[in-house]
């Protein structure tokens, strides 16, 4: 799948530059440390069941597994990108490779869940220093045609980075066991680090202000936000355990809109929320990614619990709903140039609330290759069209000059989407991973089809009329 990464500053146009020729190899390099990243999203969905055996781990934290790193990776990529112009795109890429391979080396070690989760949460913080960081080399080292190939291949490795994911998660956890999750990027992250220096010109830093205060507040509103949606599985949604986290999601949000409005160098512009394009785009983004990163969790945690599936077997099911969601995006890249954005977007979604309702009906019997296979590969063909849609609309319906801007916002949805939607459905099945019975998860399923449904509607309102036209070439993570 691909989506808008923040933090790549649009270098103008370098006709009569002499080409560095070491730049194919720096792109090999720089798109082996984005795989990881992606990688990781997807990877320890397969684990989780394995994870919980062997820490003993509860379906709350088996939550926070999975959103942990997505919540730092997009709460603080915008300060990531911030970074990377303030103290130079290779050494906060170096900074946030070196962190993310450590924080690997220690989620594999972990012992119980406190080392886990911490590491997970460390694992976020360098991805969201090292993509932006990345992306910024990429758009800086090429120009003209080639940037928009280079930029090609950084978008087949996002994409391909979810559908390796789920398989070789479950080939490791099958094989030498989950922590191998973690430890198959310590040797890549240090052959990265070392081979850097030598590839990647160090460029000089640009004067940027950081919104750190900015940062801080959005990703503590998330993760209070997530905090009571998951505690809702356990205490009920009028519990003060419940309602306490999320008046304080409220409040954090509320104080980063007035610190952004006040700061001379916002994280986030607002009023990049008043253009239309970039707010429909927004919302696809977050509805998409919660929508498939929750059928992950929620499949793969069905398969090995209720249905007894091993790792590999369970990654080996998802592997087609993976590839399914690249040709979604593949054919939904063509639909946006012919019949526009709001029409793929609707269609889209409806695809996708289609999909999921035979799952309303699953059971702890029949066939899984009957009744889940199929209905998520459905629904991820809608899904990946939506994603397409939603990059498309927000970057290519406002001015050029906005572009950077309505990438950040997107990247940003797309990683907070999928902590949301895990916490969500988290919720909605608890008894179902709890007591191993099939009437949470159809329950969880239920609310992913009305959800997708809802989505189908809304985008009939929100998303724009008309045929976006790229012109910069695709801004994608």
């Amino acid at each position: 799948m691909t989506h808008s990464t923040a933090g790549a500053p649009h270098a103008p146009e370098h006709a009569h530059a002499t080409p560095d020729p070491r730049r194919w190899a720096a792109l090999a390099l720089i798109c082996l440390a984005q795989f990881m990243l992606i990688l990781d999203v997807t990877v320890v969905n397969v684990a989780l069941p394995d994870m919980a055996a062997d820490l003993d781990l509860g379906r709350a934290t088996l939550t926070w597994v999975v959103t942990a790193y997505t919540l730092c990776f997009g709460g603080l990529m915008l300060l990531g990108g911030r970074l990377a112009d303030a103290l130079g795109a290779r050494r906060t890429l170096l900074a946030g490779l070196a962190l993310f391979t450590a924080a690997s080396l220690v989620t594999g070690l972990a012992g119980d869940a406190t080392v886990l989760l911490g590491g997970r949460i460390a694992q976020g913080v360098g991805a969201a220093l090292l993509s932006p960081s990345a992306l910024s080399i990429v758009t800086t080292t090429f120009h003209g045609p080639e940037r928009n190939k280079a930029l090609g291949v950084w978008a087949a490795v996002g994409g391909s980075g979810a559908a390796a994911g789920v398989l070789l998660g479950g080939a490791l956890t099958d094989g030498p066991g989950w922590q191998w999750v973690f430890y198959v990027n310590v040797p890549v992250g240090l052959a990265v680090l070392a081979a850097v220096p030598a590839l990647v010109t160090a460029r000089a830093p640009q004067p940027a202000r950081l919104d750190v205060p900015g940062a801080l507040l959005v990703t503590a509103g998330t993760g209070a936000l997530i905090y009571g949606l998951v505690e809702a599985g356990d205490s009920g949604w009028a519990d003060p355990a419940t309602l306490l986290p999320l008046a304080g999601a409220v409040m954090a949000y509320g104080l980063f809109a007035l610190a952004e409005r006040a700061s001379r160098a916002p994280l986030m512009d607002l009023r990049m929320f008043t253009r239309r394009p970039v707010l429909a785009g927004a919302f696809l983004m977050l509805m998409a990614t919660a929508l498939l990163i929750a059928f992950f969790f929620l499949g793969s945690v069905y398969l090995q619990h209720l249905r007894g599936l091993g790792p590999l077997r369970t990654g080996l099911v998802f592997l087609p709903v993976a590839v399914v969601t690249g040709v979604g995006a593949h054919l939904g890249s063509r639909l946006v140039g012919r019949i526009g954005s709001r029409a793929t977007a609707v269609l889209g979604m409806a695809i996708a609330a289609a999909g999921t309702v035979p799952l309303t009906g699953l059971s702890d019997t029949g066939s899984v290759y009957a009744v889940l296979l199929p209905g998520l590969m459905v629904a991820s063909l809608g899904l990946g069209a939506v994603f397409v849609t939603a990059t498309t609309t927000a970057l290519a319906m406002v001015e050029h000059r906005e572009a950077g801007l309505a990438s950040g916002v997107v990247n940003t949805f797309h990683e907070v989407g999928g902590s949301i939607g895990v916490a969500v459905v988290s919720t909605v099945a608890a008894s179902g991973i709890e007591r191993g019975v099939a009437g949470g998860f159809t329950d969880a399923f239920t609310v992913c089809a009305v959800a997708a449904a809802v989505g189908a509607a809304v985008a009939l309102g929100l998303v724009p009329r008309g045929k976006p036209q790229l012109t910069g070439g695709p801004h994608v993570h």
